[in-house]
């Protein structure tokens, strides 16, 4: 791993445990923890676009509520959408 890209890699990381609702950092958080790493650089790019969506529009995306617009219609925002957040052992 590159260090700019592990440096991103970080960033993105934070921001996704760091959203401002518990929800959004749980399922943001767990989902940067399990494909962060495996990300090139130009899936780094469109999940940045994607965390600069709001919590709610993100929720409803995940909740199937509603669509994601065609802009978003990418292979994070479906990894994103089939993604299933799983609890730890507390």
């Amino acid at each position: 791993m590159t260090a700019p890209l592990d440096f991103r890699r970080k960033r993105l990381s934070f921001r996704s445990w760091h959203r401002g609702t518990r929800e959004a950092d749980l399922l943001l958080g767990s989902f940067a923890d399990a494909h962060l790493a495996g990300f090139t650089s130009e899936q780094l790019d469109r999940y940045e676009t994607l965390l600069e969506c709001p919590d709610a529009d993100l929720y409803d995306w995940i909740a199937g509520r509603a669509s994601p617009p065609s802009a978003y219609d990418n292979d994070v925002t479906r990894l994103l959408l089939s993604f299933r957040y799983r609890p730890g052992p507390n």
